[in-house]
């Protein structure tokens, strides 16, 4: 009785909470080690609508959260304890079980990543984790509505590190379908191959198109004729438009780097019945700017930030729901 009473809240709540869509990147990443279970419980304790990871698939076809497809050197310890120097040692050639042989709870020193985020709290011990382990925890906190936002981390220019787009797809809708999540899910990539699979064979499971034109990655590709991450569309035959792009994909949600966006694109994209969520979004000044223009959705590694600006503005917010043991 007092768990469906609380779902029946928390449905209540999110609902009028949905004019914004409070997503905690990787978890928490700006306060616990990103992607671990330690960093989505502190996400769920704050209170989020949504919990943003990455997905990657081992060996023996686990599904796993981590944000590289190669084990990061900046974040991760050997079982020896000490840090890891290799960075092209593939999660795909490890199986859940050899991977659990590494620490993922703190950022090494005198790295850039740890200038970055200078409060980030390290767990020591902590490790990759399963998707379902994420589930699981969320039902752990008597949270029946947040969301996951899951992004396919695969790349068309290394198909050597991840299963194919379509291998890949159909390992996240078998698993989103067993758990009964297909209503709570959202799957997001920067390579819209995925995308295309799943919209194909699970259109019940909604898509999230990412983009990005930063010198450290380009999906987009506009200056050039093509594009291997789009799926085989291009902005050039769209008038430029990433927005009419993502619709014509069959997008429902594009997700666009917040710094990229502009007003001009976000009034086309509304009139493209197109939802907005950017990312990712950590100063408080981006954070009020983004809520002001009225953006659906705000990714942020710092999701204290985001209520509490959130809060200031008078929206509705997510319950705050502890994780108990």
């Amino acid at each position: 009785m007092r768990q469906t009473l609380l779902a029946t809240v928390l449905l209540m709540v999110a609902g009028s909470a949905a004019g914004l869509d409070l997503q905690g990147h990787r978890g928490a990443r700006g306060l616990l080690p990103e992607n671990t279970l330690p960093a989505f419980a502190r996400a769920l304790s704050l209170g989020v609508s949504t919990l943003e990871l990455d997905t990657v698939v081992t060996r023996d076809g686990v599904v796993v959260v981590s944000h590289d497809a190669t084990l990061n050197p900046d974040i991760t310890r050997g079982p020896d304890g000490a840090w890891i120097s290799r960075q092209d040692l593939a999660i795909h050639a490890l199986t859940w079980g050899e991977l659990q042989a590494y620490d993922v709870g703190r950022i090494r020193q005198l790295t850039q990543y740890v200038q970055r985020f200078p409060e980030q709290q390290p767990v020591d011990g902590a490790r990759i984790p399963r998707l379902t382990d994420v589930f699981a925890l969320a039902r752990q906190a008597g949270n029946a509505v947040v969301r996951f936002n899951i992004e396919t981390k695969i790349s068309p220019e290394r198909p050597g590190l991840t299963p194919s787009p379509e291998a890949f797809a159909r390992a996240l809708i078998e698993l989103i379908r067993r758990e009964g999540l297909e209503s709570r899910v959202t799957i997001q990539s920067f390579d819209w191959r995925t995308l295309q699979v799943v919209q194909r064979e699970a259109p019940d499971i909604a898509t999230v198109y990412l983009t990005v034109q930063q010198p450290w990655l380009d999906n987009i590709r506009a200056h050039d004729s093509s594009s291997p991450w789009t799926a085989g569309f291009h902005v050039g035959d769209y008038g430029g438009s990433v927005a009419r792009m993502v619709k014509a994909a069959g997008g429902a949600v594009w997700s666009p780097h917040f710094a990229e966006l502009t007003r001009e694109q976000l009034r086309e994209a509304r009139q493209l019945d197109l939802k907005v969520v950017v990312w990712t979004v950590n100063s408080p000044a981006d954070i009020a700017r983004m809520i002001d223009w009225s953006v659906d959705g705000i990714i942020s590694d710092y999701p204290d930030r985001l209520r509490q600006l959130a809060a200031e503005r008078g929206l509705a917010l997510p319950p705050a729901t502890p994780v108990t043991r």
